[in-house]
């Protein structure tokens, strides 16, 4: 069984900080769990910078299958754990066991999705402009594309998924399969999962004859550790998921480099759901669904059905009394951290002090340490397009409804929300109409569009895009999850009448990755 010490990764080094410590807290009883974490100092930091530098170029050049093993020997490390990790998961978290194996799962299949986009090659672009030498008026050269990894990545991990969004998550994941190393800033709401984690990627690291400095994880205040690895210049990329404070500080602080850099922050979303009258009479499902969906998670879910969207209607009426009975169903939930309960606690108070709000049902309340009630709140469309702060995200399991008057007014809030990463509509064949004329706005506004479900539950997939209008994320041309994402940590280079014995293999003539290529505008599978 893996022991946990209290330590970062730096390499191949285990190291015990020693600029103060940290302890991890269980939220379901608020006490605090041994043992204690040492911080990093600056020296520990500009190392870590150090040896990720140093691998990079010999890193960026594994072979493709190289690289695609490592992705997997990770998984296979991660999985290794065993009951260790998804027990000491649940300590730091709260979550339910089902929960945390189901985020094991997915973090290994994004590890190994990855491996097969790196073997796959297609993200590499590979173009070959054959030379004219011929050509009238002028000779054109001999001109080939392929894509590099941007550098070292600082990835941020985040509170409410400890593993698929951490540590080994899809940044981790993604910037690995570019062929950029990775220092990761530890969560504090889960130290012990993160030096599990960690320590299985330095032993895969190891397994793989990977240079040194492909992989290390620091602990430390977000307001020191984190903004100071920004700001160091090896750094050439920072992945992030968290509150749209914190992401905003990391853009600025990147921003005001003397080299800028990407910030791909996931932010800030609230996830418009958008219900139709024909739903409403179809479904009589769709009370309970929402329920279900609003406390999943005790809430905590970036892709939560934070604003419903309806037509004043008898309807809407019968649907809201359903919601009503399925949350006095729902028992409190432990939340991640004190602070995160604490936060959602102001929240809801907020909301509920607006005026022109009303309670519509809650779950029931409980004693519970860290224990979040359910509720959804109602409001006119009239009052959401005046008040500014109705629009705020509430992080846990309460969501407001707008109750519209008309579908121009519909229309009018799908136009008025901020960039989201999810927006949905339920609607059915009597809807189709009504539903035309929100799909274009709703482009606008979100990454992902569903119809007849709701947005939690992110599948991992080539077509997955999560990611949307600021505040939703740092950059709405980018995706956190599915293959894509490697893109947000890769750079094209051109290479003009290279000698072929200095040509990488993945521009050579005689295609010896044998990878999909277009030579002379015309895709070349092989």
């Amino acid at each position: 069984m893996q022991q946990i010490k209290g330590e970062m990764i730096i390499g191949r080094s285990t190291v015990s900080g020693k600029e103060g410590s940290v302890k991890a807290i269980d939220p379901s009883r608020n006490e605090q769990i041994e043992p204690a974490f040492g911080l990093a100092s600056q020296a520990e930091l500009d190392l870590a910078c150090k040896l990720a530098w140093e691998a990079f170029d010999r890193y960026r050049e594994t072979t493709p299958e190289q690289r695609a093993k490592f992705l997997e020997t990770i998984a296979d490390r991660i999985m290794d754990l065993g009951a260790t990790l998804v027990e000491r998961a649940m300590q730091e978290t709260g979550l339910p066991q089902a929960r945390l194996e189901g985020e094991r799962g997915r973090t290994c299949n994004q590890l190994r999705l990855f491996a097969k986009v790196v073997r796959d090659g297609r993200y590499l672009s590979a173009t070959l402009d054959s030379a004219l030498p011929d050509r009238a008026p002028a000779p054109r050269p001999d001109i080939r594309l392929r894509k590099i990894g941007l550098g070292p990545v600082a990835v941020f991990g985040a509170s409410n998924f400890p593993l698929a969004f951490s540590v080994a998550g899809g940044d981790t994941a993604s910037a690995l399969a570019a062929g950029c190393p990775v220092i990761v800033k530890a969560h504090s709401a889960h130290l012990g999962t993160s030096e599990l984690v960690a320590k299985a990627v330095q032993q895969a690291a190891i397994d793989c004859d990977m240079p040194e400095g492909v992989f290390s994880m620091l602990i430390g205040s977000g307001q020191t550790i984190g903004q100071n690895l920004v700001s160091n210049p090896v750094i050439k990329a920072v992945g992030f998921t968290g509150s749209r404070a914190g992401g905003v500080a990391l853009m600025k602080t990147a921003a005001a480099r003397e080299e800028p850099i990407p910030v791909y922050a996931e932010m800030s979303s609230i996830n418009p759901v958008f219900i139709l009258e024909g739903a409403l009479n179809a479904n009589e499902k769709l009370p309970q669904q929402f329920a279900d969906s609003l406390t999943l998670g005790a809430g905590q879910f970036c892709t939560n059905p934070g604003l419903l969207i309806a037509i004043d209607s008898p309807a809407l009426d019968k649907f809201l009394e359903g919601v009503k009975v399925a949350l006095a169903a729902k028992g409190a939930a432990t939340m991640l951290t004190p602070g995160i309960h604490s936060a959602y606690n102001k929240g809801v108070a907020q909301l509920a002090g607006i005026e022109g709000v009303k309670l519509v049902g809650q779950g029931k309340t409980s004693e519970v340490p860290c224990g979040a009630v359910a509720a959804l709140y109602e409001t006119s469309g009239e009052h959401f397009l005046a008040k500014p702060e109705l629009e705020g995200e509430i992080f846990g399991p309460t969501s407001l409804l707008i109750r519209v008057k008309d579908e121009a007014q519909l229309v009018a809030v799908a136009e008025h929300v901020e960039g989201q990463l999810t927006a949905a509509v339920h609607a059915n064949g009597a809807d189709i109409a009504v539903a035309k004329k929100l799909l274009p706005t709703l482009e606008r506004k979100a990454g992902r569009i569903l119809f007849n479900g709701f947005g939690t539950g992110v599948e991992v997939s080539h077509a997955m895009v999560h990611g949307g209008p600021f505040p939703s994320t740092s950059d709405s041309r980018s995706t956190s999850v599915g293959a894509s994402a490697i893109d947000r940590f890769l750079r094209p280079v051109s290479y003009q009448d290279v000698p072929a014995e200095l040509l990488p293999a993945a521009l050579d003539s005689a295609n010896s990755l044998g990878i999909p290529r277009v030579v002379d505008g015309e895709l070349v599978l092989k």
